[in-house]
């Protein structure tokens, strides 16, 4: 059987708080739901805006970060693998359930004044951005005809 990749990298804001438990073993676990917006055209031309709610697991010290520095609307990028997996209801029936399963979570936006300082940001520039500065993220989703090429590129060592 040939080797298989499985990879997601989602980006939006948290559709609520939060929820953590913890296995019999002690192990914490997050349960959260990332809201990402997305646009077409529908069948006559108009822009349509729809929203996917997407579940997400994360395990162990990330799961307890989660939870402590996490709130609805704050916006994350996971990364990780989806998993399809199935269980069964009192009644009998068989469901399943589709889920990202993160091996990351970076924590975006504006910090408030209680948490630690942010990281800096790296512009498109090459200058540097606290995440705080809100002009950071104007440019954010970046379109990529708006990078500038040139000469400068032949500095860049790799």
């Amino acid at each position: 059987m040939a080797r298989g990749f499985n990879k997601v990298v989602i980006m939006g804001n948290l559709a609520r708080d939060p929820e953590i438990r913890y296995t019999a073993s002690k192990q914490a676990v997050a349960k959260l739901t990332v809201a990402v917006g997305r646009q077409y055209k529908g069948k006559s031309g108009e822009v349509v805006d729809q929203t996917d709610f997407i579940p997400v697991v994360v395990w162990g010290s990330d799961a307890e970060n989660c939870e402590r520095y996490l709130r609805k609307g704050r916006p994350v990028l996971v990364e990780g693998r989806l998993q399809v997996r199935s269980y069964e209801t009192k009644e009998g029936e068989k469901r399943y359930v589709t889920e990202v399963v993160a091996q990351g979570v970076v924590f975006l936006g504006g910090r408030r004044d209680d948490e630690a300082a942010p990281a800096p940001v790296s512009r498109a520039n090459g200058q540097m951005a606290s995440l705080r500065d809100e002009k950071a993220f104007e440019e954010f989703p970046m379109d990529i005809s708006e990078v500038e090429s040139g000469e400068d590129d032949a500095d860049i060592p790799f």
